[in-house]
């Protein structure tokens, strides 16, 4: 009972602020839900996209304030107390301005473009300092502040699938509370603001931006974006895993160790060896992505890596 009375103050989600009728049409949000708890709201969407597609459109929105089943990349769990954080969960069905839909191939980006919104919006509405780690991670000061899950829903009579954003940030989450030590939350970052509202509204402000600049240049990542260049130099600039020595562990025990260079035309990360060999590493294989520090070096700080 007292760590829950040392517990900062956790006001709800502000439901009007999130349903205004300007703020959802400024940002071509069809419907924004909030719910007070489930299992997980990447699996809700997942499962009423497949049942009732017209139900579902292009960035439909569905946030809760505590999740029972949530789930990382790789099917790794995690939980937070209710209204510590930020869960949302978008449907994307992404078509060009004239109704074309993206190639396949081009999804690969969208958890990236999640993520750089999130950055933005970290920056901007919580003057955190707010960076990219390949895949799918948002660091503040080297620990892990966000994850980001995209999946692939279900084919839908030949059209294209939908995809689903997962979104979860931590806020005000304690040390305590923090799921590893290599954690943190915007609480424990001393932010300009923990405002669970308004730092929703910033990062669905910023992604519908992105998103919809990134589906009118049909899904292409060297095309230029709302607010300047393009997405590919955007995610390079916010990028903590380039230019790094890194161990890349992949299925099977195997590993790769080398310098990650660039990200590819699909949003891989590409990692040249101390043989000069260049390899891919995609974000659907890597188990976990580490700093590399050769032996006899002094260790760099390693806690945002997972």
């Amino acid at each position: 009972m007292e760590a829950a009375q040392e517990s900062p103050d956790r006001p709800p989600l502000d439901v009007n602020a999130l349903s205004d009728e300007a703020f959802l049409s400024a940002n071509g949000i069809p419907r924004l839900t909030v719910v007070e708890s489930t299992g997980s709201t990447n699996a809700d969407l997942l499962r009423g996209a497949g049942e009732d597609p017209s139900a579902y459109p292009d960035l439909t929105v569905l946030a809760a304030e505590y999740q029972s089943a949530a789930r990382g990349r790789l099917d790794r769990r995690w939980e937070a107390p209710a209204r510590s954080s930020v869960s949302v969960s978008l449907v994307l069905r992404p078509v060009n301005a004239e109704g074309r839909p993206l190639p396949t191939q081009s999804y690969s980006w969208l958890s990236l473009l999640a993520a750089l919104a999130l950055c933005e919006a970290l920056v901007d509405t919580a003057g955190l300092p707010a960076e990219l780690k390949w895949p799918n991670d948002v660091l503040v000061r080297g620990r892990k502040i966000a994850g980001i899950l995209a999946q692939l829903g279900p084919l839908q009579g030949g059209a294209v699938p939908p995809v689903v954003l997962g979104t979860g940030l931590n806020v005000t989450l304690t040390e305590a509370e923090l799921p590893v030590p290599t954690a943190t939350s915007v609480l424990l970052e001393n932010a300009a603001s923990t405002d669970r509202t308004a730092l929703l509204k910033s990062y669905l402000s910023r992604f519908t931006a992105l998103y919809r600049s990134f589906c009118n240049a049909d899904g292409d990542p060297t095309a230029g974006m709302a607010g300047g260049s393009s997405l590919h130099k955007r995610l390079e600039h916010q990028l903590t895993t380039l230019g790094k020595q890194v161990r890349a562990q992949l299925p099977g025990d195997h590993e790769i160790i080398g310098h990650a260079t660039r990200l590819d035309d699909y949003g891989s990360l590409l990692v040249v060896d101390s043989g000069g060999h260049e390899h891919v590493v995609t974000a659907g294989d890597v188990v976990h992505l580490r700093p590399w520090t050769p032996p006899g070096q002094s260790a760099g700080h390693e806690s945002g890596y997972a």
